[in-house]
């Protein structure tokens, strides 16, 4: 799993440490400070390493890496990554089991990084990025602009998605905290989203009754996605999972329960990192922490600046659930008044 975090002149992320990572990270800040940015970051590292050496695979790392970057943030030149102003070239270095994966580049790059050094082992498992938009009644279009087209707009996170789900289902070990997990989100939404091969489209189906996936609610997509990777085995329990604001079109009672399953995934081996604004993400989270006696490491934003925390800890201050708490408090004033 990823261990430590360690980038600078990033985009938005001039300087950004993070270490002692759990099995849940949670990344917390408001729009623009950079924390969907990070998750991105990430992702295209996980993603080079488990592409690296993987069958026949004969590109090098630095340019399965370049690839990644350029179609994860779809900048013309991956040096646009380079924090703007900056002079400095932007580095980033993460350990991986313990294993360093680092590299730089700066503002002038093109599509060559130069500068990378792998010591992690090549990887077997899948990471995955579930973005805040669902994937499946834009499938074709997704896959079309892409792998036809060849055109900027759906970046990668989506791509690699909707290419995932559309995985035969493998054979070989399950885990008993997958079976778990997917009855607690059956219980959830009710129903599982299957694929027709003949007509190439998705619907969900909850008993006897199949809709179609464009009147499914967003939630219900968003929680059928997730069962989906575990019953295909597209995710095991060695694969890192991306959750871009988990608490999208979700209410509060479907965020607690999510989270509360997320936890049994986490146990089973599955590492997490979630970015949210949310303040029913991270209460639920805190609870669940202190429940299970489960770290809980949390990334917080102020401004350009970042402080680690720990939610095993209590809850760390932060403008967002300071302000969270401050309407509580007005809104119970005014029922009491």
């Amino acid at each position: 799993m990823l261990d430590t975090i360690d980038l600078q002149n990033y985009g938005p992320l001039e300087a950004l440490k993070w270490s002692a990572l759990g099995q849940i990270n949670l990344v917390l800040g408001g729009n623009d400070t950079g924390k969907s940015f990070l998750l991105k970051a990430l992702y295209s590292t996980m993603r080079t390493l488990e592409e690296y050496r993987r069958g026949d695979e004969q590109r090098s790392a630095a340019d399965i890496l370049a690839q990644k970057l350029y179609w994860t943030f779809q900048c013309e030149r991956i040096g646009d990554l380079v924090t703007k102003g900056s002079d400095a070239s932007l580095s980033f270095s993460v350990d991986v089991d313990k294993k360093n994966f680092m590299y730089k580049f700066g503002k002038d790059t093109t599509k060559q990084i130069i500068s990378l050094r792998n010591d992690v082992d090549p990887r077997s498992s899948n990471s995955i990025f579930l973005p805040t938009k669902e994937v499946l009644s834009l499938h074709n279009i997704i896959l079309k602009s892409r792998e036809t087209d060849k055109l900027f707009g759906f970046d990668d996170t989506y791509v690699d998605l909707t290419r995932a789900l559309r995985q035969s289902p493998q054979k070989g070990k399950n885990y008993k905290e997958f079976a778990d997990a997917r009855k607690s989100l059956l219980g959830l939404i009710g129903g599982r989203i299957e694929h027709e091969d003949e007509t190439d489209r998705w619907s969900f189906r909850k008993g006897n009754q199949k809709f179609a996936i464009g009147v499914t609610a967003e939630g219900v997509k968003k929680i059928a996605i997730l069962d989906t990777l575990l019953s295909n085995r597209y995710l095991d329990n060695h694969s890192i999972v991306f959750i871009d604001e988990p608490e999208s079109a979700l209410h509060p009672k479907a965020i607690s329960e999510l989270m509360e399953i997320i936890v049994v995934l986490a146990k089973s081996g599955i590492q997490f990192f979630l970015a949210s604004h949310s303040y029913f993400v991270v209460k639920k989270l805190f609870l669940l922490s202190q429940q299970h006696q489960m770290s809980i490491p949390v990334l917080s934003a102020e401004g350009k600046d970042w402080k680690s925390d720990n939610l095993i800890n209590g809850i760390p201050d932060n403008s967002i659930i300071n302000e969270s708490i401050s309407l509580y408090k007005e809104e119970v004033e005014l029922s009491l008044s």
